[in-house]
């Protein structure tokens, strides 16, 4: 778990105009904001480019279905896989590169109920016009078991779910850049509410009081969903838009790496990267062969479009 201050600094466009493969390790413990979820990226995959990378969905160059793959840097390129799920993905380098970062797993860390009633069933919505989730209206399936925290995000299917992220989201702009929105208003310190303030020269609003930590979980920062009136400045974001976020960037020391899951060519390029001892990491899969001829669980191997 992260031991800091998250910082709410939207990530530059040229964060993502690198190599997929240097970016990868960079978006660990930061987050990805979709309306009013918010997810701290735990474990992700890199996948090159056009004749580079035999696992990539750009391998054989540019389709209708992996085009968002080739436009700018930063837009999120949203894919349906084995007919049930959606897994998502951040574009690297310039345009006409085709590369991306999968988004394999993370840690909700606002409005975890919201993430929760959509992974019981409840759709990739809102839960209600006002986005109340719950108690928003809608009509999610119950379960008979509650999902444990640490598997709201844990995997990339479960990711997009709890984000909201489907087909539509496709090439949607993660990037705040010269947005004409721009990034929600951040309260004033005067009215910060309780456990949040500004110890120092940092704005309220970049950065959460370590003092928040709720009491019995003093070596992590504090959870924003267990805080949803102190995470209102991170996910105040119009409905339909994303943001990455600095967040809480991982220390070099604690990120690991290895071979990507579920991939049978290129299956020892070590192009997975998550942050070592979290709960909210997916369990490390080798390739299996499969009788369906559908696409795979990653970025990889999907049949021409």
């Amino acid at each position: 778990m992260p031991s800091g201050i998250p910082c709410s600094a939207p990530l530059p466009r040229r964060f993502f105009d690198r190599p997929s493969h240097e970016v990868a390790p960079d978006l660990l413990g930061r987050v990805l904001v979709h309306g009013p979820v918010a997810v701290r990226l735990t474990e992700v995959e890199a996948y090159g480019g056009p004749g580079e990378d035999p696992a990539a969905h750009t391998y054989r160059g540019r389709t209708a279905r992996n085009a968002v793959m080739f436009g700018p840097p930063g837009h999120l390129y949203v894919y349906f896989t084995y007919g049930m799920h959606f897994c998502a993905n951040l574009v690297c380098l310039p345009e006409d590169f085709g590369s991306a970062v999968l988004l394999r797993a993370g840690e909700v860390v606002a409005r975890a109920d919201l993430a929760r009633w959509r992974r019981s069933g409840g759709g990739s919505g809102d839960g209600g016009p006002d986005g109340a989730g719950p108690s928003g209206g809608g009509s999610g399936a119950s379960r008979r078991k509650p999902i444990a925290d640490r598997d709201l995000a844990r995997g990339p299917a479960r990711l997009a779910v709890a984000l909201g992220l489907a087909r539509e989201h496709n090439g949607l702009d993660a990037v705040w850049e010269g947005s004409p929105v721009g990034l929600p208003h951040l309260p004033d310190p005067d009215s910060a509410p309780p456990g949040l303030s500004d110890p120092g020269s940092v704005p309220y609003g970049d950065r959460l009081d370590p003092a928040a930590r709720p009491a019995d979980q003093p070596d992590h920062a504090p959870r924003l969903s267990e805080q949803p009136e102190h995470a209102a400045w991170l996910t105040g974001l119009p409905k339909g838009t994303a943001v990455m976020l600095e967040g809480w960037p991982a220390e070099a020391d604690a990120i690991r790496s290895g071979p990507r899951t579920g991939i049978s060519t290129a299956k020892d390029t070590p192009w997975r990267f998550w942050i070592d001892d979290d709960p909210t990491v997916s369990p490390y899969r080798a390739h299996t062969p499969r009788r369906r001829s559908t696409a795979a669980t990653s970025v990889g191997e999907v049949p021409s479009s």
